[in-house]
């Protein structure tokens, strides 16, 4: 099949009737959006399985589905250490520890708790680094979905006719994704997102399903998939004790260390992002049943997202590689030579040429992994299936982030600095605002992001940054009463510190100093950038662990009467044995456990 085939209308109809679908929910939904609680937090409203899909749905931006899709092809099923060890014990761990203080504190966002156990200027530090972070997701899913337009020459006729050159097609396909996420969530607020949210869940399922099914098919089924690759993309553990030894760059230390534990649940427990799903649940009870819930899916995801980019490395790699014992993935030129490859060279969005390294081969570009395989393998209909569903997870990212930013600005940032005092209809007019702004701002961000040749790699960078200090915070803020508000601030602002520090002095082998770190010297150089990304992030969790803690004892704690309900000492928990037993979330936490340790032994 030609890769520039054009869409057929019978593709064009089911896009139609997704975005009916889409704008169709906002407008009903619309006139329920009175009041900025019920525009921004949904009025707690949300039930458990809803809420549940939307938790999932809200981290399964385009950045999850191309992400993950281009780390399978970069660095084989390892990439699955980022659901069953980087995601699905941080979210039992939320669902049963956490959700308690954020749901029954009846803060309104992650900030807000800060404000409520800590003070002011810990609550700001973090409102404003959430809220970098939130834009720059949100941008990193608008490049994608920029690359996926550019990808499957949707534009290229039009412009043409139009006498415009084909490098335009990247920018003009920025705004217009930015115009019609800002119409989405205008429209319903947070209800509207979330339920969008489920719709897109089952959407992406119902496109991608069929993708893993054919290229499974095609390159032999799994017996056919691990006699074309190397060992060690076929097996999640296989090398971690060195980082030379596996395709992921890491050892295992690093790996849970950094992904499972501080990464995972610094993203899972403390990201208002997806916080903000559970928070939206109807009880007590389901807000704590929503990551569980959650959990499920999750942990079959790798199946539907990582295995497309497994079978294009297959399918592109040429045939001797596999059994010549290296771990690594095929060379540029080697790609570059096979017709009709899965992995596209990168290309330089301002030049149109194909990026080279310093060795000068190609460069390529793993993002570009799902468009391809969609093109490859989807007759018409199907592709208008495929690539629908390709817009719902970028909707889902895109209005996840979005949500989260107008919240968190309008609440912890415009009311608590610029104006306390105001009707809710002008902090209404704000939230609207603030989504325009949070759009806007997403635009540069998608610039930003394209500086990279593989999403996951710059989103772990940033969660790096802001989600790993963040998690010291509350892990001490939560179980330790003696935690102050100045050990919190400095702390956090030294473990953020902390990361620059170590990505300015630091660099991945074959990368330049720049934005990829070296900009200060380079004292180490790590053998990927998922290593340097993990390290970064075990060095600001420690550095604001430690710090936090100096300070508080150095410094005096609140009252205890002050604390009940913010500190897991002084918060009385909620009685299970009332609860059926399929509600009761320890035993659910368990089961999702025992599930996710059998899909690693299988892996191993």
């Amino acid at each position: 099949m030609n890769h520039s085939q054009e869409l057929q209308w019978i593709d064009y109809l089911v896009m139609i009737i997704y975005f009916g679908f889409v704008l169709g929910i906002g407008f009903v939904l619309k006139r329920f959006m009175r009041t900025s609680s019920e525009f921004l937090t949904a009025g707690r409203s949300i039930p458990a399985w809803v809420a549940g899909l939307a938790f999932l749905s809200a981290n399964l931006g385009a950045q999850e589905v191309i992400g993950m899709a281009a780390s399978g092809a970069k660095y084989g099923i390892a990439t699955s250490h980022f659901y069953w060890l980087g995601a699905i014990p941080a979210m039992v761990f939320v669902g049963i520890f956490m959700m308690p203080f954020y749901y029954g504190s009846k803060a309104h966002s992650v900030p807000d708790y800060l404000l409520l156990r800590f003070d002011k200027k810990t609550r700001s530090l973090n409102a404003m680094t959430f809220a970098v972070m939130t834009v720059m997701s949100s941008g990193i899913s608008m490049y994608a979905m920029a690359l996926l337009i550019q990808t499957l020459h949707i534009f290229d006729a039009p412009f043409q006719m139009l006498g415009l050159p084909n490098s335009w097609v990247f920018h003009v396909s920025i705004i217009v994704s930015a115009v019609i996420v800002l119409g989405y969530i205008v429209l319903g607020g947070l209800t509207s997102a979330i339920y969008n949210e489920v719709l897109q869940f089952f959407l992406i399922v119902a496109g991608f399903a069929p993708l893993v099914f054919l290229g499974l098919r095609n390159v032999g089924g799994w017996s056919g998939l691990k006699e074309k690759l190397p060992s060690s993309f076929v097996h999640a553990w296989s090398g971690m004790g060195s980082p030379h030894n596996n395709p992921l760059g890491v050892e295992w230390f690093s790996l849970v260390m950094g992904l499972g534990f501080v990464l995972s649940f610094g993203y899972w427990c403390t990201d208002f992002l997806v916080v903000q799903r559970a928070m939206a649940a109807d009880s007590m009870s389901a807000a704590r049943r929503t990551p569980l819930i959650a959990a499920v899916p999750k942990m079959l995801f790798p199946f539907l997202v990582i295995l497309p980019g497994l079978i294009a490395l297959a399918l592109t790699q040429p045939a001797h590689s596999a059994g010549s014992g290296e771990s690594s993935a095929p060379k540029s030129a080697e790609v570059a030579n096979v017709h009709e490859s899965l992995i596209s060279p990168q290309v330089n969005v301002e030049t149109g040429q194909v990026v080279k390294d310093k060795e000068g081969n190609p460069v390529l570009d793993y993002n570009t992994v799902i468009p391809q395989m969609l093109l490859h393998y989807f007759p018409s209909g199907m592709l208008g299936l495929g690539l629908t569903a390709l817009l719902a997870s970028f909707m889902s990212g895109m209005a996840g982030n979005v949500t989260a930013f107008n919240t968190v600005c309008t609440y912890d940032i415009y009311r608590a600095y610029i104006r306390k005092e105001a009707s809710d209809e002008h902090y209404f007019g704000v939230a609207h605002f603030m989504t325009v702004f949070g759009v806007a701002l997403s635009v540069g961000a998608a610039y930003f992001a394209a500086a990279f040749n593989n999403i996951m790699d710059i989103l772990q960078l940033v969660f790096a940054f802001v989600n790993a200090p963040l998690f010291a915070t509350f892990l001490l803020g939560m179980f330790w009463k003696r935690t102050t508000g100045h050990g919190a601030f400095f702390g956090l602002l030294s473990g953020i510190t902390a990361a620059a520090v170590h990505q300015g002095l630091t660099i991945p082998e074959g990368s330049v100093p720049g934005i990829k770190g070296g900009w200060i010297a380079i004292v180490n150089t790590y053998s990927s950038e998922m290593a340097q990304n993990f390290w970064t992030a075990i060095f600001a969790w420690t550095t604001c662990f430690l710090v936090t803690i100096v300070i508080s004892l150095a410094t005096k704690p609140r009252p205890d009467n002050e604390l009940k309900g913010l500190v897991y000492s002084l918060t009385e928990r909620e009685r299970e044995e009332s609860l059926a037993w399929y509600q009761r979330p320890v035993l659910l936490g368990v089961v999702v456990l025992c599930l996710t340790l059998v899909l690693n032994i299988i892996f191993f």
